[in-house]
């Protein structure tokens, strides 16, 4: 699509009229070209007129147009008025609602946030959401419904408070949909004790910097990867260096992701159970075996029910589900038979997660057999109704790019079994200190004002090449936070 400013002022905002023009037209490209558009051609034009942001857009032959008043000639009222003049224009055009309007970003609870913050209620924000965003109703009620969650975690912080990721970048296998820092353990298995060896180190490097800050943990969340691709006896040489180093005493929530159900045996859950872990995730992604083929998975569903009763028999009272709508040859039929079984296991917490066509996956590079955004806007539609109406509430939500149907990613759970780890790390409400390959510490100061971001190097190779930098850049959190000597 043809993107055209009138204005000189809206040149600065081509990342929001790009957000906007994925969202209203997927798998179209912006193009800024001199000359103007041939008559019928997909374009927009934008402009500055009287107080408001002017949208034209051309759209298979159709044109409409829509405009958004300016509150202000900042940056971020400036992105906000192109991208309301976009969608109203766009969305003319389109024979269907966007679930999520006008919003384009990955935390949209952030919003109801900050009206419940300033005094607003439930209701009132959400009606926001409708009213300034063109939010569907069910969608703020979802925002709405985890800003609440995400105001009680907030409440519930502390100033000398963060949290902590660890994390273990190692995989049996890569799923198809997945483009995390991970390496098959298969092919990369002499790297794991070195990998390992360094990431104590870290964690010795981290202890330090946290206790000259005067820093505690208030949550700890182990992921990956797959934490539990290691032994049994490296994971219990991590997790005791962890409580033996680390300062969490006062940490509230220690979860660790068990994953894929390959990797998990009974001598690993007693291990994670011996050193205080009391959540932990068993992720089937879906029950359907034809599906779990096609993303890779070397498992079937059985192993997943088996994996359960296991965690459940060592004494894990905390266990999260993920599942994820819009697989390669899934269809509506298919993920609500997963859903349905696994709300009959009954865990505490259940994510549901939309298929992201994501770079450096293998699915975003050779394509696959994937449902229509109609038919996975059906399934999520599906399990709201349905964890709702078994008693779950949904407590954190974000969305990505290149996401089918521009829909989300929520977490639901039992009242009281809300993630705290989930809550803070999405919606920027505490520093989060990550350690490991991959890792991105997020250093957020007391008002929230300044965030500071630490990235460790991505790969394992990388990583241990980099030991004197990751130890060094550790003195950048006392730094930050200031220096506590009493």
């Amino acid at each position: 699509m043809k993107l055209y400013f009138r204005d000189e002022r809206l040149r600065a905002h081509k990342y929001a009229a790009e957000q906007m023009m994925l969202t209203l037209f997927p798998g179209q490209k912006p193009e800024y070209p001199e000359e103007p558009a041939l008559p019928g051609e997909a374009c927009a034009l934008f402009g500055i007129a009287e107080g408001h942001v002017s949208a034209q857009v051309t759209w298979e032959g159709r044109e409409a147009a829509g405009c958004s008043p300016l509150s202000g000639s900042g940056y971020r009222e400036l992105a906000g008025a192109l991208k309301l003049a976009f969608y109203q224009a766009g969305s003319a055009l389109l024979d269907h609602a966007l679930p999520w309007g006008a919003l384009t970003g990955v935390r949209p609870v952030k919003l109801p946030t900050r009206d419940l913050r300033e005094g607003l209620s439930p209701a009132q924000a959400q009606a926001r959401l409708e009213e300034r965003y063109h939010v569907t109703p069910l969608r703020a009620r979802l925002a709405a419904d985890c800003a609440q969650a995400s105001r009680t975690a907030e409440l519930s912080l502390e100033r000398d408070q963060i949290s902590l990721y660890v994390g273990i970048p190692f995989c049996p296998t890569r799923c198809a949909y997945c483009s995390f820092v991970s390496a098959d353990v298969g092919r990369t298995l002499k790297l794991v004790e070195p990998y390992l060896e360094l990431l104590l180190e870290e964690i010795d490097a981290a202890a330090e910097a946290l206790d000259r800050a005067g820093l505690r943990v208030r949550s700890f969340y182990m992921g990956g990867g797959t934490p539990t691709t290691l032994s049994a006896a490296q994971l219990d040489r991590l997790l005791a260096a962890c409580r033996e180093r680390l300062p969490l005493a006062d940490c509230t929530e220690y979860t660790v992701e068990a994953g894929r159900p390959d990797t998990i045996t009974r001598e690993k859950l007693e291990v994670l159970k011996a050193r205080g872990v009391g959540r932990i995730s068993i992720n089937p992604q879906t029950l359907q075996d034809p599906v779990l083929a096609a993303i890779g998975r070397r498992h079937c569903a059985q192993d997943i029910l088996d994996a359960w009763a296991l965690a459940r028999e060592t004494g894990f009272g905390c266990v999260n589900m993920d599942l994820i709508a819009g697989l390669p040859r899934d269809n509506f039929a298919g993920f609500r038979d997963s859903l349905e079984r696994i709300l009959e296991l009954g865990p505490e917490n259940i994510t549901v997660h939309t298929l992201a066509l994501k770079k450096g996956s293998a699915l975003m590079e050779r394509g696959g057999e994937l449902p229509g955004g109609a038919e996975t806007a059906r399934m999520l539609d599906f399990s709201i109704q349905a964890l709702g109406d078994a008693g779950y509430r949904p407590y954190y939500l974000y969305r990505q790019k290149y996401m089918s149907g521009a829909l989300e990613n929520v977490g639901w759970s039992r009242p009281g079994q809300e993630s705290l780890y989930n809550i803070v790390m999405m919606e920027e409400l505490q520093s989060v200190l990550s350690l490991g390959a991959g890792g991105v510490s997020k250093l957020i100061s007391p008002d929230g004002q300044r965030i500071v971001r630490l990235a460790n190097p991505k790969y394992p190779q990388d990583y241990l090449a980099s030991k004197e930098k990751i130890l060094g850049q550790k003195t950048e959190i006392t730094a930050f936070f200031g220096r506590n000597d009493s």
